[in-house]
């Protein structure tokens, strides 16, 4: 047992010091990236704050009115996704990149390190991201922040870190193309949802939600084919950390949708009749 624990101790320290070191040598200048320091301190206060001291700041006060400013923080989300989506288009998925297996190139050209750089950006706009739960906790909306998501927006972090710092570039860079795409439609719904207030009883909002659940079972297919295609060079743990995690997600999207879109219904119904 005690060599057990040992092997793992040591497995760990090795995993622990050369995730402290590594850095891609395309990557490795940005800020925040060779040090995780900065980002498990981000990480950490986030969750202290929405989770304890903000709530508790909040207790005696009124709620805080920030339509003007979420309204421009939900056009800035808008055209920041849609910047990545057009960069993801012009230096990859648009011609370069196998739909179906596609190691992390080694080059050293100016595409590449504009690759490396667009993932950098992804990576500052999941932390940009968690800016909506401090302003749910501005707003005293403590009903929406769910363990889900926080669970969300924190790990985004994490995991957009660990990519931008050891894999900025290759298969797993379509998930961030997908996922800036449904967060134009989503920030774009937060946006109208501000400017006409109606825009939150739409009969289609519900559809918001469906395409997450699209985004995590195609991101569940494309992490599952280096598994599936002989040959394929892709980093196989890496996808089958994302296959587990997309799945999770799924699962916890799926019960979202059930609760507010299926079992209410029906008690809806009941109350209007």
């Amino acid at each position: 047992m005690s060599r057990v624990v040992g092997a793992t101790v040591d497995v760990l320290t090795h995993f622990a010091t050369g995730l402290w070191t590594y850095a891609d040598p395309r990557s490795e200048h940005l800020p925040m990236v060779k040090n995780p320091l900065p980002v498990a301190a981000i990480i950490c206060g986030y969750l202290y704050f929405v989770l304890s001291l903000g709530p508790r700041l909040m207790k005696h006060r009124q709620p805080f009115n920030l339509d003007r400013v979420m309204l421009v923080y939900n056009a800035v989300q808008v055209i920041w996704c849609g910047y990545l989506i057009r960069e993801c288009v012009r230096l990859a998925w648009g011609w370069k990149y196998s739909w179906t297996c596609q190691p992390l190139p080694t080059g050293m050209e100016v595409a590449d390190y504009e690759t490396a750089f667009g993932v950098w950006l992804y990576f500052i706009l999941k932390i940009v991201d968690l800016l909506d739960t401090v302003f749910m906790v501005m707003r005293k909306n403590f009903r929406q922040i769910s363990f889900l998501h926080v669970y969300h927006h924190s790990g985004m972090v994490f995991c957009i870190w660990l990519g931008a710092k050891v894999y900025p570039g290759g298969h797993h860079t379509l998930l961030g193309l997908i996922n800036c795409i449904v967060h134009c439609f989503l920030y774009g719904y937060y946006f109208l949802s501000l400017v006409e207030p109606r825009v939150k009883r739409a009969w289609w909002k519900k559809y918001i939600t469906l395409i997450q659940l699209v985004q995590f079972g195609m991101n569940v297919v494309h992490e599952a084919l280096p598994f599936l295609i002989a040959g394929c060079e892709v980093d196989r743990r890496i996808s089958g950390a994302l296959v587990v995690q997309n799945v999770f997600m799924f699962v916890l999207f799926a019960e979202f949708y059930y609760k507010n879109y299926i079992r209410k219904a029906p008690e809806k119904t009941r109350k209007d009749t």
